[in-house]
């Protein structure tokens, strides 16, 4: 894990989901998941945006890389993790946001921060949409 990373949990955790490092405020939740291969468990920071069903969508843009984010592909293998979110620790069920609906869900990210914008455009991917469901 990177320290960027790890600045950013120990951050979240202490200040109870807030982190004013990089302007996240409280739009963060940490994703628990397990290596697909090794099966060693990993955390996430991530930007998530709230949906009116309970679910929080996140993005799989690795900052504008050119491949999905290794967390991606952990959640496809095992889909059923552990979030940590201002509120409290909730249980949840991963699921690509599918084709229909990917346009829609990936605007609430450009909406929410022009950057994302700029890392589909550097990355020359299309960026997934993880729904991440309360089970």
């Amino acid at each position: 894990m990177s320290d960027f990373n790890q600045q950013i949990i120990d951050e979240f955790r202490a200040n109870d989901g807030t982190v004013s490092t990089a302007g996240f405020g409280d739009r963060l939740v940490l994703v628990h998941h397990f290596g697909a291969k090794s099966g060693t468990e990993r955390i996430a920071p991530l930007m998530a945006i709230p949906q009116p069903d309970g679910s929080r969508l996140i993005a799989a843009s690795a900052g504008g890389g050119p491949k999905d984010p290794a967390w991606y592909h952990n959640l496809l293998a095992r889909p059923d993790v552990t979030i940590e979110t201002p509120e409290g620790t909730v249980d949840v069920h991963a699921a690509e946001v599918p084709g229909p609906e990917h346009a829609e869900a990936w605007k609430q990210f450009t909406d929410a921060s022009p950057g994302f914008a700029d890392y589909e455009k550097k990355s020359g991917r299309t960026i997934p949409v993880i729904r991440l469901s309360p089970r």
